[in-house]
This record gives C-alpha cells, structure tokens and sequence, in this order.
C-alpha cells in the first residue's frame, strides 16, 4: 500500500511548523547521506544502514545522549520504509493509544499488507504495564519497534522487550562533526541562516562546539539565539562574537541525571577514588554530581557506606565524621552543606585504608547462611526463669570481669563453628593496634591449636595491662553456693553470692 497522500491542508499546516520549528528541527538530515556521526551504526556496510536501504528492519532501540540523532534517525527510517510509521512519545501516550496504534496495525497489515513501525519517543518513560502492552505485538511482528531513550536500557526497559530488539548505542558528537552541522545551518538560506549573512567569528565558533558537550540541539539553537538577537553590524551582516554565544547558551549542557546511569557512574567513580586515596578527583566527581543536581542526601548515604567498607577500623573516627557531614545537610541544605561532604570526601580519601571489616561480615554471613539453625551454646544462653535455670541455661559460663584484664578462654561459637575466625586486622591505622591486642589475646587465652600464626604463648602482656592470673581461681569456686546475676546486657553469670552485686528488680534481659 502507498503511504497516504497529504491535502492541501496537510502541506500548509507542515510548511507553516517548518518555518516555526527551532534551528535545529528545521535543519534536521533528510536522508542517510546527511546523517552525521555514529558511523559504528550507520556507516557504509553497517548492519542498521543496510536494514533501512534495504527497507527490511527490525526492532532495534537507539540509546544515546541527547542531541545525538536518535529521533533523527528514526525520521529517516519514517522518509526510505514502505512500512507506515507511526510516532507517539512515552511523555503523553498510554495504554488506550497503544491499544490504538495496534488496531491500526493489525488491519492495515490484514488489508494491504503493509508493515507498521512504532517509533517511540523516550521509551524509558513508560512504566512496566505500557512496556508490556507492546510486548506481544513486538513478537509476534504487527510491528516493529523503533524505542529512543537517553537512559540506560538495561535498566529501564523491561528485560522481555529488550530481548526482542537489538540495542544500538549512539554516542555524543565530536565538536568537528558538531562544527559540520553549524557550518551547513549558516550556509542553507532556505531551512537555516542563510538569509541571515552571518559571519561566526572562529573563537565563538570553538567556544560554541566546545560548551555543546556533545549536543548538537543545543548548539544549533544557541546559534539560532545569538544570531537573531544581534542586529547587523557589517553592512547586512551579523559578526557574532564569544560573548553573544555566551550570552545565548548562558552554561554548559549539562548530561547528568540523577535517576539516570550517569547518576551511577558518577558514584561508582567518587567512591572509587576515595578508595584510591584520591582527593583531588574525589572532590571534582563530588561536584559533578551535586551541580548535576543530585540530592546530597544520597551522596552523604554513599559517603558513610565508604567509611565503614573501604576505611572501618583503619580510623574510627572517619565514621563519625561521615555521619556528622550527613548532620550538617540536614541542618544547613545546599549549598553551605556542600561543604561538609567536600570535607568528608577528602577524610575519606586521605584515610588509611581497611576492608577487613567488610570482608569478615562477608565471610560472618557465609557462615550464616549455612547454620542458621544451629543451637545457641547452653552457656550463653539467657536464663531469668527457674525452668531455664534447670535445663541447664547459663551453666558454665565464665564471666570475664572476674579475670585480669578481663580476657578468657571460652567458646562462643556453635559447635560447628569451633575456632573460626572472620576479622583480620591489617597493620595500617588504628588496625595495627587492633591487630596487636588480638595477638596479645590469642596468646593468653587460646590453646594453641586454634591459635592463628604468631600468636606465641611467650607474648608479653598487653602495655598497661596485667598479665591474665588464669582460672585455677574461679575452677576452685565450682563446687560453692552461687547463684545467678544478670550483667548489664543481660547476660548470665556465674559467680559467688558472696561476691554479688545485687541490681534490685533486674531479672535478665527480656
């Protein structure tokens, strides 16, 4: 079937658009010859380029910046395919369009064989029903999908829909290929400037390419701004300087957003050098992402998680120092809390570094995983009934208070858990310490079969410290009248009455 032809009223209403239509509407590539960039996709011999020479498409979504041709390749597709193509944009279409379009399809596809290709704007801003709504009529080929989106589709498309398409990725433009598409808008006196008899004085033509970032909408609308907010200087001519393009961008395009990959990037990036003990770059991703407009809130999160995985014990203090920056955002907001991230950040990024922590909670949750119904040890169990007492509840245990520097040799452990050991300290920061005390410990307390490597019984006390006496003490009190006490986390001891310190009212914990 011939496309449908358009009436009078139809061209008039186009051409009328046309001339209101921005710079960069208006000057948009008609035809694959016209198409600059992406080369990876549409250059000669390239999969995508034969398929619409060939007018045999597929389902495919375009992922890429803005300003870098992804509608734009569409309406080429819609200007060389027999198949009838039909727009809608994510923005303002639901489910009862959908339903629409579909219908439309099935019946031209049954009357006259034609093909339907559904271009849609902003995929990603369809929900998961509207994405499922497509889904059957994708697969079954009532139509072909053509899906723009500047967000990454791995997490924004549903992933049976993705399975259906083919992913091509646009990048942003170089500034030579920018430069291309300014240079035709000011020679084209028909769709561009022409008309205009502009003259781009060459440093505002860098400092125009160069604040697109990549964005070639941006840059040919800034030109647009600047050139119809100048009057001739020359004659008839416009000279347009740096400052008129200054004036006409007013910033940089800016890419970032905050729910979008880019948001993930750049956190992965910041936590990345404060791991690398980084500073400098730490500081520049942290303020690429606040100007970006990402909520500081969710930084300071991130911020504390790198004090306790990548810092942790190394230096203590570097968690109270993220969780007051977190404080400070609270109360001061933007931009005076800015300031209490910068300052954790290069904490953070100057600290000594431990995973330690990390990685035996890891390892502490393997071992969960694998005995989570395993008994807690009749002596470190609670006992604040006479039934509990009698079961054997709290039997045996030692309390520690009662030894020199309250260090004992007791298992804590379920019983198939005997000896294991999660945390090991490294030897920078206040880890090195740590590390010490541990040894210190193991050998004064640990027989030495489950004493890890260099923790001699010969280790002298701790500094400060006395030696530990042994138990020989409290072994000989087995036989007395003791009784039960809870210390102030509840636990139970045993110990003699006579020793007791009585807590009216305290029962064990609850």
């Amino acid at each position: 079937m011939p496309k449908a032809q358009k009436t009078l009223f139809d061209n008039q209403r186009d051409e009328a658009l046309q001339r209101q239509a921005p710079l960069a509407a208006r000057m948009r590539p008609r035809t694959l010859d016209e198409f600059v960039g992406q080369d990876q996709i549409v250059g000669e011999g390239r999969l995508l380029r034969r398929a619409i020479a060939n007018d045999t498409l597929f389902s495919i979504i375009l992922w890429g910046p803005p300003g870098s041709g992804k509608t734009t390749l569409a309406r080429i597709v819609a200007e060389t395919t027999n198949a009838h193509f039909e727009p809608i944009s994510a923005v303002s279409a639901g489910v009862a369009d959908l339903r629409r379009v579909v219908k439309e399809a099935e019946d031209r596809l049954g009357m006259f064989k034609q093909s339907t290709v559904l271009f849609i704007d902003e995929i990603h801003r369809f929900n998961k029903a509207q994405q499922d709504a497509v889904l059957p009529y994708v697969e079954d080929g009532t139509v072909i999908l053509i899906g723009a989106t500047t967000e990454n589709p791995s997490f924004e498309v549903n992933s049976a829909l993705l399975s259906r398409a083919r992913v091509f990725v646009l990048e942003a433009l170089r500034d030579e290929q920018i430069g291309t598409l300014v240079d035709r808008a000011l020679a084209d006196a028909e769709r561009g400037l022409g008309a205009y008899r502009v003259m781009l004085a060459a440093d505002a033509r860098g400092y125009l390419l160069n604040m697109a970032n990549g964005d070639a909408r941006t840059a040919l609308n800034a030109l647009e701004a600047a050139v119809l907010a100048k009057p001739p200087s020359l004659g008839d001519r416009r000279l347009i300087t740096v400052d008129d393009v200054r004036d006409a961008l007013q910033s940089r395009a800016t890419r970032y957003d905050k729910h979008g990959e880019l948001h993930y990037d750049a956190i992965s990036a910041l936590h990345k050098c404060v791991r690398d003990s980084d500073p400098d770059a730490a500081l520049y991703w942290l303020g690429r992402m606040l100007d970006g407009g990402e909520d500081p809130l969710y930084v300071a999160r991130r911020v504390v998680r790198m004090a306790v995985e990548d810092i942790g014990l190394a230096d203590p203090q570097a968690l109270a120092l993220t969780i007051a920056a977190q404080q400070a955002i609270h109360f001061l907001g933007q931009p005076e809390g800015d300031l209490a991230l910068a300052q954790a950040v290069v904490y953070l990024a100057q600290a000594p570094k431990s995973n330690a922590l990390y990685k035996s909670y890891g390892a502490a949750l393997g071992d969960v995983a694998e005995t989570r119904n395993e008994p807690v040890p009749l002596h470190l169990r609670n006992a604040p009934t006479r039934l509990m007492k009698g079961l054997g509840y709290g039997k045996g245990y030692r309390y520690a208070h009662d030894y020199d520097d309250a260090q004992i040799d007791q298992e804590h452990f379920p019983a198939n858990l005997t000896g294991r050991r999660y945390y090991e300290p490294t030897g920078r920061g206040f880890e090195a310490s740590i590390r010490e005390r541990l040894a210190w410990r193991d050998a004064h307390t640990k027989p030495a079969e489950l004493r890890p490597p260099g923790a001699e019984s010969t280790a002298p006390p701790a500094p400060g410290r006395r030696a530990p006496a042994g138990g020989d003490a409290l072994q000989a009190l087995a036989g007395e009248e003791s009784q039960d006490a809870g210390d102030d986390d509840g636990a139970q001891v045993r110990r003699p009455a006579a020793k007791r310190p009585t807590k009216p009212g305290q029962r064990g914990e609850r």
